[in-house]
Order: C-alpha cells, then structure tokens, then sequence
C-alpha cells in the first residue's frame, strides 16, 4: 500500500475513463509492466501511467524526445512511445505482441492514427489500451491529436508477435 504525493491522474479499469486520484489516498499496487501501474483504490481497479509514477513514491517512465525542427511529427518516435505500452495480462510491448496493425500521420494536421487489434475480441482491456496509446503518444513532440481505430480483422494471432515475444512467452511453436 502507498500514499499518493499530489493528485494523480488515471483510467478506471476495465472501461478506459479518466479519473484523478487524490493526493493523500491510500492505494495499493496491484500489477506493474511496462512502467504502467494497476491500484486498487476504493474497491475499483484503475491504471495510472508511468509518467505519473513520482505520485505513487515511484520514479517515473521520462520520455526524452527531441521535438523535430521542422515541426513534423517523426514515426520513429511514435513507435518508440508505443513499444512502451505493455498488454495488461502478457508482459511484451504492444508492438512485438503484433496488435499494432498501422500507423498513418497527417502532418498538416498533427494527427496519428493507428489501427491495432487486441489478442481477443471480447477482452475488456480495449478500452485501457487505447487509452495508454492515446496518452503516450500525446506525449510525442507535434502530436496534437490521436485517433485510435480497433479493429477485429484480420483477427489477431500468434504468428503476428515478433521471435522476441514469442520466447518471452513460451508460445514459439
């Protein structure tokens, strides 16, 4: 169990919306990947960013991206910012689990889109997920909005993770 330092931002689980929690609140830390972090605070779950993690007494994810000159937006960077969103359930990156499907930018506009999929149609961490990508990819230099498109087709499966995932999870057969 921890105490907040100052009020903290996060996403009720498993329904994606945003709440703050006040500093000074006993929580307890029930998960930990990919520097996000799941409490349990008042019987309800919610998930708070590793961003934010200095208000749970923990050091915080820094992302350190340098904004382009040209003020566009470099994909290096958006995938550099979701290679650090991890699944809730499989500890491997969103994107070495393969449900990242695409990855559009309209400059002009500062606008990402991504298509991703989740490992199963009915699992209730959707909304979590696009969430964590909305966030941390607003934390991407010129990014001003994102749109995120779920989609169920194709269906995901093993053969989309890359070798790395694959042997972190046992499933390279």
């Amino acid at each position: 169990m921890v105490v907040t330092t100052r009020d903290c931002p996060a996403r009720l689980v498993p329904v994606g919306t945003p709440v703050t929690i006040p500093r000074d609140t006993f929580v307890t830390i029930t998960q930990s990947l990919g520097g996000s972090y799941t409490v349990t605070l008042n019987g309800n779950m919610a998930r708070v960013d590793g961003t934010d993690a200095d208000a749970l007494g923990l050091e915080p994810i820094e992302f350190d991206f340098t904004p382009p000159a040209d003020g566009r937006i470099d994909e290096s960077q958006l995938r550099q910012a979701l290679k650090s969103i991890y699944d809730p359930e499989i500890p491997v990156d969103i994107v070495e689990l393969g449900l990242v499907y695409g990855i559009s930018v309209e400059q002009e506009h500062g606008l990402v889109r991504i298509s991703m999929t989740l490992t199963a149609p009915g699992c209730g961490m959707g909304p979590v997920l696009v969430s964590d990508v909305k966030y941390r990819l607003a934390k991407v230099p010129h990014v001003r909005e994102v749109d995120v498109d779920l989609v169920f087709d194709p269906p995901w499966s093993r053969e989309r993770m890359s070798d790395e995932a694959r042997l972190e999870t046992g499933m390279f057969f």
